[in-house]
């Protein structure tokens, strides 16, 4: 039996450092004496547990449906811990994971750590010591979270441009002014200078900087130019210049 200890100091730290709108913890160890604990203490500081006995169970019943980490067990009867992570990866499936286990060495920590655990904690251990360990981890998954769906927004802000916006765009990255814009698309200046700030209002940026930005952050050449960034070339972000006239 496995003995874990939590003082009320220990839980009362803990919850002030909880952030708002509860993520989920879920908690894989086919060792009840272990989970249920956890499982409370992570309830008490104000984040939701989901309690499974085994790694094949969790698969069934896993989401992705919001911030999360996962507090997992080494070794189960059906599927190990070890075997779980390479499972997750091969599936694409991004979840902090914090390893605890009975039967730690140093062989293993580093198997663990080498597939991606954000933490390794030997059996039996202090309960504030895996709390501050759910912290780190549901703040990186938040922030993960939060950078995919402003990717999320970013893609759909470029899906608006119409054709000729993006070849007018894609001039832009090159560093092009709009008279040469102009002369390459055989349109006035004033053509150019409206698509330009359709482009601009769409994108919901102010000058080429923010516009490379943009492009940088939603990793979206093929978008703009194709299927390798420019014709003839690499996929690519451009380098910011001179802001062209």
């Amino acid at each position: 039996m496995t003995t874990i200890t939590l003082s009320k100091i220990d839980l009362m730290e803990s919850k002030n450092h909880i952030m708002s709108n509860p993520a989920t913890v879920y908690i894989v160890d086919d060792d009840e004496n272990v989970a249920k604990p956890i499982a409370r203490v992570v309830e008490a500081i104000g984040l939701k547990a989901a309690s499974h006995r085994s790694a094949t169970e969790f698969l069934e019943n896993y989401q992705p449906n919001g911030p999360a980490c996962l507090v997992l067990d080494i070794v189960m009867p059906d599927m190990s811990g070890v075997v779980l992570q390479q499972h997750l990866t091969s599936a694409n499936i991004e979840i902090p994971t914090i390893v605890v286990s009975a039967h730690a060495d140093v062989r293993l920590a580093v198997q663990v750590m080498k597939n991606g655990a954000l933490d390794f904690l030997e059996k039996p251990f202090r309960m504030q010591e895996l709390c501050e360990s759910i912290q780190v981890a549901i703040r990186l998954d938040r922030e993960n979270w939060r950078r995919r769906k402003e990717q999320r927004d970013v893609t759909g802000r470029f899906e608006q441009l119409k054709p000729p916006e993006r070849e007018v765009l894609e001039r832009i990255m090159a560093g092009k002014t709009n008279s040469i814009i102009g002369t390459e698309l055989g349109i006035s200046v004033r053509t150019v200078e409206n698509r330009r700030a359709r482009i601009m209002k769409k994108l919901q940026v102010e000058s080429r900087a923010e516009l490379i930005e943009q492009v940088t952050r939603a990793i979206l050449p093929h978008t703009i130019c194709g299927e390798t960034g420019k014709p003839g070339g690499k996929d690519t972000v451009p380098e910011i210049g001179p802001e062209p006239v």
